[in-house]
């Protein structure tokens, strides 16, 4: 692509790179410069302009765009995206429904390395989305970019963007009450509200005494796909009550304790197909805490492992409390 000034007698067919007022009409940068803009630039006193010139094997960036979108997400119904339609250069990949986005990070990086004016932005990998939300962008920097790298960005990115969608429809919450404890509505309602932004249903709550004994009950009768437990006193060990009540129930603990904060006394179990969520206290506040990720990896049927949740620590400082009794970090008084 030739880029630079060139005389108005010779801009026709050229792309125009920055927005002249001519009398009253604005020619916005980005427009194909025909004979009768030559005109108005004459009329106005413009004896030469600054444009882009495609060459032999170049692409246009909105086709560009286009041939892009098209290799991140070749099927856009099967891998849960909308696409829309290339706009200077750019083109979105959109939510179809709740869901979290997987990436293949290593062929995005590769992708954005081809070429500095082809480039693709994404939300982090695992992150949950609603109906809508942008899972990435493409964006062409430049007006035209040689085709040979738009199919080499393309070879090397192939299907690089999905969004997993949930694949189980109900869920339910065992809520441990204790004297003197947390209010327990608040809690329901928060969690009621990450399962129906996940698409899914509370369909089973149940209120039951802070005891090994009883919690296993409930987490055996429960017949919801995902079983998720919030105590009333905090779990503070694996054995503590809740991970105890899931082997008292025939279930297993995978996890207990995750490095994100808040979120850190969160455990994870199955009990034999269903996975089991130990949620942390911090779970009764709608705030983003280490909770949101692995409810919505499980929901979305995305494996989580002990080394997946370890692996959530770089990123994992999700927000400083300031009224911890024990200050992260020192100050002289």
């Amino acid at each position: 692509m030739k880029f630079g000034p060139v005389p108005v007698a010779k801009a026709a067919g050229a792309i125009l790179a920055h927005s002249v007022q001519t009398g009253d009409t604005k020619l916005r940068k980005g427009i194909t410069l025909t004979h009768e803009h030559q005109s108005q630039l004459a009329t106005a006193g413009y004896s030469s302009v600054t444009v882009a010139q495609l060459e032999p094997g170049d692409c246009h960036e909105d086709e560009a765009a286009r041939m892009l979108a098209s290799a991140l997400a070749p099927d856009p119904e099967a891998a849960g995206l909308r696409v829309t339609q290339p706009f200077t250069g750019r083109v979105n990949l959109l939510a179809e429904g709740p869901g979290v986005a997987v990436l293949d990070v290593e062929a995005l990086e590769a992708f954005n390395q081809v070429n500095p004016m082809i480039t693709v932005a994404t939300v982090p990998q695992h992150q949950q989305m609603g109906p809508g939300g942008m899972v990435a962008t493409i964006k062409v920097i430049s007006y035209a970019v040689p085709g040979a790298d738009v199919h080499e960005a393309s070879r090397l990115a192939q299907r690089a963007i999905r969004l997993a969608m949930p694949v189980f429809r109900k869920a339910g919450l065992i809520v441990t009450d204790i004297p003197g404890g947390p209010p327990n509505e608040k809690g329901i309602a928060a969690v009621r509200g990450r399962v129906e932004a996940l698409g899914m249903e509370l369909s089973d709550v149940r209120i039951v005494p802070h005891q090994t004994e009883a919690i296993a009950t409930a987490v055996a009768d429960t017949q919801s796909d995902v079983v998720m437990i919030l105590t009333g006193s905090a779990t503070s060990d694996v054995l503590d009550v809740a991970p105890e009540a899931v082997r008292a129930a025939g279930g297993q603990v995978d996890r207990f304790g995750m490095p994100v904060d808040p979120g850190n006394l969160l455990f994870l179990g199955t009990l034999g197909e269903r996975p089991v969520i130990g949620l942390p206290g911090c779970a009764r506040s709608p705030a983003l805490n280490g909770a949101d990720w692995v409810l919505s990896r499980v929901a979305c049927g995305i494996e989580t492992t002990g080394a997946d949740i370890a692996g959530m620590g770089v990123g994992g400082l999700l927000k400083e409390i300031p009224t911890r009794p024990q200050p992260r970090a020192s100050r002289k008084d």
